[in-house]
Parts: structure tokens; sequence; C-alpha cells
């Protein structure tokens, strides 16, 4: 179409559709720009207040400390009044948690997705999709619960039978309960990305005299991996970010520890206990909190970032 084209199509158009389509425009520009604004204020408010926190505690002693116990910095008269602001008890036991969690949750949601959208037929499928959903629809507290009076206990007692040290509260019934959490996210992605592949490639695979499971190996699975890598990254994002089932199944105790039938804690847990009740918003226990939120945000950012480069660099392969 000619720019003369284009101008006489313009003055076609009737002036109250013009005025239409441009409030619509101005609309999601400004809906657009709205959330633009909003995660630049929360950064800039998390990077002040960590700001003033760095005044105080030297960055490298947050994040290559091996000790956190900000409980004592709250006057500058008690004894031991400077606290330990390490972070690497922290860091270590969030991706302990979540790493077990990503353990459970993706063959289950993986095998399930691929059951879903490749072997169930329509009925089996209209009542096992929407019970998967349902899962995702249950707080995190009763997760929580879940795991504080049926899972702890079990791993208790299982490891008391086989001889071993288990705390009462430990890392892996956090993990396991996170993890049955994520399983709808990763399942119900994932069957979307699988329907998602066209059916020529199965078509293609069966002609080729492929079997079912050869062609969802070496065919669906390879086409929709950015899709599933995404729903991946998206679920360990949740498990970072989570709070009510740590608190709950693995206590608060920042134990440096990598053994899972220990008690261990994550940042997010450290920042609601450090930011619950009155607390003094200059003294370096409260302001630890947002060091630990802009540290968890530059986490997920990175987790965001990666996944964008594994679905761009795997649709420009299957494309």
């Amino acid at each position: 179409m000619t720019t003369h084209q284009r101008l006489s199509l313009t003055r076609t158009i009737p002036l109250r559709a013009r005025v239409y389509e441009t409030l619509v425009h101005l609309l999601l520009l400004t809906s657009s720009l709205v959330a633009v604004g909003v995660t630049i204020g929360i950064v800039f408010s998390l990077a002040f207040e960590a700001f003033e926190f760095f005044k105080r505690v030297p960055v490298e002693d947050f994040l290559f400390g091996l000790e956190w116990s900000p409980q004592t910095a709250i006057r500058e008269d008690q004894v031991g009044a400077q606290g330990s602001f390490g972070a690497v008890p922290l860091i270590t036991g969030t991706l302990l948690i979540s790493a077990i969690a990503m353990i459970v949750a993706t063959p289950l949601g993986l095998a399930s997705a691929v059951y879903l959208s490749e072997y169930a037929g329509p009925r089996t499928r209209a009542v096992v999709k929407p019970v998967l959903e349902i899962l995702a629809g249950i707080p995190t507290v009763v997760y929580g619960f879940f795991a504080a009076l049926v899972i702890a206990p079990f791993i208790r007692m299982a490891g008391t039978s086989a001889g071993l040290e288990v705390a009462s509260e430990s890392a892996l019934a956090a993990g396991l309960a996170m993890g049955i959490m994520i399983v709808p996210l990763i399942s119900s992605l994932s069957d979307d990305v699988i329907n998602a592949v066209p059916q020529a490639l199965r078509d293609a695979s069966y002609g080729l005299g492929a079997t079912q499971s050869e062609t969802i190996r070496k065919v669906i699975l390879p086409a929709a991996i950015s899709g599933i890598a995404g729903s991946l990254l998206l679920a360990a994002s949740t498990a970072i970010g989570e709070t009510m089932i740590v608190v709950m199944a693995a206590g608060l105790a920042a134990n440096l520890s990598a053994n899972p039938l220990e008690a261990v804690t994550t940042i997010t847990v450290q920042i609601v206990s450090l930011l619950t009740g009155d607390q003094e918003f200059d003294s370096a226990k409260t302001l630890s909190a947002f060091a630990l939120g802009l540290l968890l945000f530059f986490v997920t950012l990175a987790l965001n970032v990666a996944a964008q480069r594994i679905v761009k660099h795997y649709r420009e392969q299957y494309d």
C-alpha cells in the first residue's frame, strides 16, 4: 500500500473512530508506563534503603559473610550491637530448599503434562487437568500445615529408624511440600506448550515409522523445550520467593549447611521476620531486610534473563 493510499484510507475513517483509536492507544501506553514506573519505583526504594545499610555494613561482609545474626543489632549500647550480617547461610538455605522442590516438581510436572497432552483421552483430561489446577489455588499456608504435620514427622520417623539425626524442622520437609505446590504450575504451562507443537511434526514422525514414545522424546519435547524451560524457571522463581512453607516446615535458624535433614532458613523468611512488629528504620537490623530484598530482586532478574535467552535460542532453532 502506497503512502497516498494510506492517506486516502485515513481520510475515509470517521472522526469518532479516530478519536476512539487515539484514546485506546493512550490508555494502553499509560498502562505500560505505569507498570514500568512501579518497577522502577520498587527498585529505587530497595536500592536507597540498601545503600543506607551498606553504609553500616560493608558489601563484601554481607555477600560473603558466613554468619547471620541480626537480632543483636538493636541498640547502640548493647553488647555485640554490631550483629552479623553474612548472607551466605540465607543464600545456601534458599538454594537448597528450591533445589529440592525442583527435583520433586520437575519430573512429576513434566510427566503429568506429557500424559495429559499425548496419552490421556478427552474424558480423562477433562477430569485430571482441573484437579491438578485446583492444587495451584490452595493457599501456601495449607501446604505449610501439611509439611509441618505430615511430611516433617514422617521424615523424622523414617530418618530415626534408619539411624539418621533429623531435625524437627528440615529443608527436606519444606522442599517436598514446595515441590508439590509447584507441580501444577509446571504441568499446566508445559501442557499448553506441548499442545502448541504443530500436529504436522507428529504426523511426519509417525510417517517415518517412529513410535509414540520416540516421537515424544525426539520430536515433541525438543520442539517444546523453549516453553518448558520457561515454565521451569518460572517455577524456580516461585520456589525462591516462597515464605510460609519455609516458616512452618524449615524454621528460622540461619544454619550454613547443605544437609537437607537440618533446619535452615531462606531470604524471604528473614525479610518477613526483620520487618515484623515495631521496627526502627535507622538500624542495621531493619535495613538489612532491604538489602536482602535487593539481592532477591537480582536473583529473580537473573532467572528471568536466563529464561528469555533459553526461549530465544530454542525458538530460533525450531520456528
